[in-house]
């Protein structure tokens, strides 16, 4: 215990001092929301990681998905990497970080409001934003609670309360830069996983023997065909698809993955972000699905029911840890606490800076200074804070299954309704304000539908990642088609926004070669 409570102290001891570090770069709005456009390539390839990632996925998703699919649920952690980070940062990455600083955007919604000349488009994303993330704010402390009250005495509601006062302290005072700086955040993730994984593979005899017992696992409910668990695509890979698109697409639509791509500060953040940032959702993500994969040989040590803990999914994994050490128990609690808090920090970021730059700013309190601004979202931060801290308490305390269903949809509704507009928005001329419209109300209907009418959908879109993953491909679809049996959009307005791209600027020779010059 007194290890556990002393890596603790020193853990909180240094998010605190970053963000007190950090305070001088967060005294204007450009500053507290983007870190002045400045990160440096590991800090930024580092925040997205640390933000991608969370309590959800190492407790809640690993342990549901590797119980579900077996060794294959490492395809969502291999599909995060590929096309939820390497991807979106060679398609996003720097025409993301070229036309929102040209617009002088530093939130989606603001992005959408000004690349389709609709400043009712963003307000519509800004609460689309308000109401999807709280929801998923407060379900990032689910995963904590069973971890907590594995490694310690404490009451589960103190447990919550700390962690958000700590989150609260180092965002409100640094800002952006607190949660871009703080990539011992994940230098903990990588380490802390990688150790885990070993030491669980050793309580098993090593990998291939927890292989050769996996393959020895069956559930006549869900496939009759021997080793399936230890099969190369599991015995759902139609659903498993669905598990891969939602997690890895998804970022491509999510404000707070996106809005790290507004704080690039050159060419050279992105060739290091676009090299980094894979690796590290290989090692991480890959070795959460890795580890959930072998969840089921350790049945024995919780109660089964139908094929499913009792516990629910989300026991699965701290029984997988109950038999580490003390001192490898207490590296995972911090493990979890810091994917957990650089994931809160982004989102109580992105919703702070969106009600305040883009409802009470332009729309409710004009004429607001640059320090004024940053109060109000540091208040803010407060009250998202707050609120999510309560929502979680509650679901806790009282089982409420409404909040955990929701946050299930949040990711779905969120990069549904966005991924298409902001991609297209930054590719393709033709796309219009009514084509943004459409994809916005098409994903948040289907995905608050998903929650009330569940039985109506269809039996492959009753699960919400599914659905999810099912809107974000539409979008892919409505966005176009919409865009070609809509009125035009503005041509002054359209030619001004992708002129950025077409603008000449000097480098350095190392850098490119001039017209003419021949490579040595």
């Amino acid at each position: 215990m007194l290890i556990k409570l002393t890596m603790l102290l020193i853990f909180f001891a240094v998010m605190v001092a970053i963000g007190l570090y950090c305070r001088k770069t967060a005294s204007d709005v450009n500053g507290f929301v983007l870190g002045g456009r400045s990160v440096g390539p590991w800090l930024t390839a580092f925040a997205y990681g640390t933000s991608y990632f969370s309590a959800v996925v190492f407790v809640g998703y690993a342990g549901q998905f590797g119980w579900k699919y077996g060794i294959a649920a490492t395809w969502a952690g291999i599909g995060n990497a590929l096309l939820g980070s390497l991807l979106a940062w060679v398609v996003l990455g720097r025409r993301t970080r070229i036309m929102s600083q040209h617009l002088d955007s530093a939130t989606m919604p603001e992005f959408f409001g000004k690349r389709f000349g609709s400043p009712s488009l963003k307000v519509a994303a800004s609460v689309i934003i308000f109401i999807f993330l709280i929801p998923y704010t407060a379900s990032l402390y689910n995963g904590l609670s069973r971890l907590f009250g594995m490694a310690f005495d404490i009451d589960y509601t103190v447990c919550v309360i700390v962690m958000a006062v700590l989150t609260g302290v180092y965002v409100i005072a640094g800002g952006y830069m607190a949660t871009a700086i703080n990539f011992i955040q994940g230098i903990i993730m990588l380490f802390g996983i990688c150790a885990v994984i070993l030491a669980v593979l050793n309580s098993q005899g090593g990998f291939l023997a927890a292989l050769e017992g996996l393959a020895q696992v069956s559930d006549p409910a869900v496939s009759s065909a021997p080793g399936v668990f230890a099969s190369f695509f599991g015995p759902d890979p139609v659903n498993l698809l669905g598990v891969v698109l939602l997690t890895s697409l998804g970022t491509w639509g999510l404000p707070q993955m996106v809005q790290k791509f507004y704080a690039i500060k050159s060419d050279k953040s992105i060739d290091a972000g676009t090299v980094i940032s894979p690796l590290f959702a290989l090692v991480v993500a890959g070795g959460c699905y890795f580890l959930g994969g072998f969840g089921r040989l350790f049945a024995d040590r919780m109660e089964v029911v139908n094929g499913v803990p009792v516990g629910g999914y989300d026991a699965v994994i701290p029984t997988m840890l109950s038999g580490l050490p003390d001192l490898l128990m207490a590296v995972v609690v911090i493990l979890v606490l810091s994917a957990s808090m650089s994931t809160l920090s982004s989102l109580v970021l992105a919703s702070s800076s969106t009600l305040t730059l883009d409802l009470i700013r332009d729309h409710l309190v004009k004429g607001m200074s640059q320090k004024r601004q940053v109060l109000v979202m540091r208040c803010l931060i407060v009250v998202f804070i707050a609120i999510s801290v309560v929502l979680a308490i509650i679901q806790y305390k009282s089982n409420v299954t409404f909040i955990a269903q929701l946050m299930g949809v949040s990711w779905g509704a969120l990069a549904g309704a966005f991924l298409a507009p902001f991609l297209y928005g930054l590719y393709w001329k033709k796309a219009t304000r009514a084509a943004c419209w459409t994809s916005f109300l098409f994903s948040t209907v289907v995905m608050t539908a998903n929650i009330f009418f569940q039985a109506s959908f269809p039996a492959l879109l009753r699960s919400p990642i599914n659905a999810g993953a099912f809107c974000m491909l539409a979008g892919l679809v409505l966005v176009p088609v919409v865009s070609l049996l809509t009125p035009q959009p503005d041509a002054a307005l359209v030619e001004d926004a992708f002129s950025c791209y077409d603008r000449k600027v000097l480098v350095r020779q190392r850098e490119a070669l001039g017209d003419g010059e021949k490579a040595g």
